[in-house]
């Protein structure tokens, strides 16, 4: 553990500020860019073909970017085929199709390449919109295809106001339910909005904190709704309804009340617990200070909320928290570009990266252990975290499988140990049996 080198596994052209894996096809989606400012930095959603490499390693090429003209997309949630992305005060709601072409070779280049310039003319034209839907256009060189008979289409379906803070409206997160029944937004002005899906009817819409929505997530089942607010918050909701208020400093006596806020939650499952739930909430610093306290992990019971455990997870401010499919893993970002992945049981490290990034890690994302077909992309490793930062890059962390023995082998050498110990014992001591 300690600082060393991770290597890219992509580099976007703009700064990168959410990460998913669509769990049916691997595709890894990334979004960012550079906002309305007229620096010449594009905004784009961006889909990424991520390749085995051997046992452990990886390798990713682009095979679409989708432009979305002038609006940076700031957060991201990936259902069956579509794409709910955060674009200033407003949720953009796209599909997505992943299919191969027949005709390959330099005439699939040159096709895609004529894409992007049809694209370019329509949204010259007024009709931004409909240029999304054209086909594989990649960002940059047709060459950066790594098939060129990949074909991603895009499609808007719909847009939804998710924030109307009326000085600076800004969608801060989107999700959908785990049944993808319901999408769910927070933003600036203090409200979650939920629709239903995906019909975008709009089911709730209640003032949930005083200020910024910083997270949120939905239990299983859709029976509980947990929110975090930049007002020291972690609110526990069933519907519109709020049900309880998370106290997390009273897990430890010697912490005031406002020294911390809540940053991040997640719901979890528990491996090999077919019924059991995990709420996990990380909780950082209100206020900076020369010698900065540390940060806080919390793991709460899923059902009824009570606290089970508080570990301390570094001094640097976490930015993002992620927990992998299974539950047995949580991945954690810094605002100094470090990367963590901590076992959920424990609350211990388990794999650390110093500045793995060079600013602000902004999102991250578990790869599936088995995709929706069966395939599994995590090779030889235990498991695979992929990270995104402001500074452009996607890298990919992974632990390997760790070393076992199986359970009759260990038993065979522990009785072998007991014979041993008791033939020497009657060697030295005659008339011991």
């Amino acid at each position: 553990m300690g600082k060393r080198r991770v290597p890219d596994l992509y580099r976007a052209p703009f700064p990168l500020y959410s990460i998913k894996v669509d769990p049916k096809t691997g595709l890894v989606i990334t979004t960012g860019g550079g906002g309305a400012s007229k620096t010449g930095i594009k905004n784009a959603v961006q889909f990424l073909d991520l390749q085995l490499v051997g046992e452990r390693q990886y390798s990713a090429s682009l095979l679409h970017s989708h432009d979305t003209d002038m609006r940076a997309n700031m957060n991201m949630a990936v259902a069956d085929g579509v794409i709910a992305v955060g674009q200033d005060g407003a949720c953009c709601l796209m599909s997505f199709k992943h299919r191969t072409q027949k005709d390959g070779g330099k005439a699939a280049a040159k096709n895609a390449g004529n894409n992007v310039q049809q694209s370019s003319a329509r949204r010259r034209a007024g009709k931004g919109d409909k240029a999304g839907q054209d086909g594989a256009a990649a960002s940059g060189d047709a060459s950066d295809m790594k098939n060129e008979t990949a074909h991603i289409s895009v499609k808007v379906l719909a847009e939804v106001q998710s924030d109307l803070n009326p000085q600076d409206p800004l969608q801060k997160v989107v999700r959908f339910s785990p049944d993808l029944s319901l999408l769910l937004t927070g933003g600036t002005d203090g409200h979650i909005r939920v629709w239903e899906f995906p019909s975008l009817k709009k089911k709730f819409d209640f003032k949930a904190h005083e200020g910024e929505i910083e997270d949120l997530d939905m239990s299983p089942g859709n029976k509980h709704l947990v929110t975090v607010g930049r007002d020291f918050s972690c609110s526990v909701w069933t519907g519109n309804q709020l049900a309880m208020g998370l106290k997390w400093h009273e897990t430890l006596p010697e912490m005031a009340e406002k020294t911390y806020r809540y940053l991040a939650c997640r719901f979890g499952i528990v491996e090999d617990q077919k019924d059991a739930l995990r709420l996990y909430t990380v909780q950082i610093p209100h206020k900076r200070e020369r010698r900065p306290p540390p940060c806080y992990l919390t793991k709460w019971e899923g059902k009824s909320f009570l606290p089970m455990l508080t570990a301390p997870c570094g001094a640097e401010v976490i930015s993002t928290l992620a927990v992998s499919d299974s539950g047995t893993f949580l991945g954690l970002g810094t605002v100094t570009g470090s990367v963590a992945i901590y076992i959920a049981f424990s609350l211990q490290k388990l794999y650390y990266v110093q500045e793995s990034h060079g600013i602000v890690v902004t999102d991250l994302a578990f790869l599936p252990d088995l995709l929706i077909k069966g395939k599994s992309i995590k090779g030889n490793n235990e498991t695979a975290l992929l990270s995104v930062g402001v500074d452009s890059r996607c890298q990919v962390h992974s632990v390997a499988n760790r070393r076992s023995f199986p359970i009759w082998l260990v038993l065979f050498f522990c009785g072998l140990m007991v014979v041993g110990v008791i033939l020497l014992l009657q060697y030295m001591f005659p008339g011991f049996i």
